[in-house]
């Protein structure tokens, strides 16, 4: 059990309770447990592929994990008097919040019209439990390592998949909230060249 947890222990029920809560609420929003094919996998590389969002990972856990570092940091500045417990449980509520708002008809058809991801089908319930734990990690991490390492590591993860995927969480952030033609242009080109 992580050295944060030895105080304020409640913050560990709490927290399994708001993951099985993310479950229970995207099963009823009629959300697949494995996804379209109903099959269990580990990892999809693929970011144009109909599995990608539907595993346990994929290269967007690394966005995932950024969430985590970003929280930790945020909660850090506006609320370090408060134990780092809670902060971990604030992040967790934030993470989960936005997988189910993530997976709704509005943000769904948001990701169609304005990103690369055209023909998103929203995350199955697999893979949003476990965006929201590569979330935890990434705080987790945050927590354990100088703040000049979790940059570091924010950048590499950047920096690696606009290279590697023509997509990062900035991109993503940017697209989703005020898309251009020019980004989507440049990112799809990488699947139809």
């Amino acid at each position: 059990m992580p050295v944060i947890f030895n105080r304020h222990r409640q913050v560990i029920p709490l927290s399994f309770a708001t993951l099985a809560m993310v479950v229970i609420a995207e099963m009823a929003m009629g959300r697949l447990i494995w996804g379209p094919d109903g099959k269990f996998a580990w990892w999809e590389g693929d970011i144009w592929s109909s599995e990608c969002s539907q595993r346990v990972a994929d290269p967007y856990s690394f966005s995932h994990m950024e969430h985590g570092m970003i929280m930790f940091g945020f909660l850090w500045l506006v609320a370090r008097r408060v134990p780092i417990q809670w902060r971990f449980f604030a992040a967790l509520l934030v993470e989960c919040a936005w997988e189910i708002a993530e997976n709704s008809p509005f943000i769904i058809n948001r990701y169609r019209a304005a990103t690369i991801s055209i023909g998103y089908e929203g995350d199955s319930v697999l893979n949003s439990f476990f965006d929201a734990v590569f979330m935890s990690l990434g705080f987790l991490l945050a927590a354990r390592i100088p703040f000049r390492a979790t940059v570091a590591f924010c950048m590499g993860m950047e920096i690696s998949c606009l290279i590697l995927l023509r997509d990062n969480l900035i991109l993503n952030v940017l697209m989703l909230v005020h898309p251009f033609d020019s980004i989507k242009a440049w990112q799809s080109a990488l699947h139809t060249g």
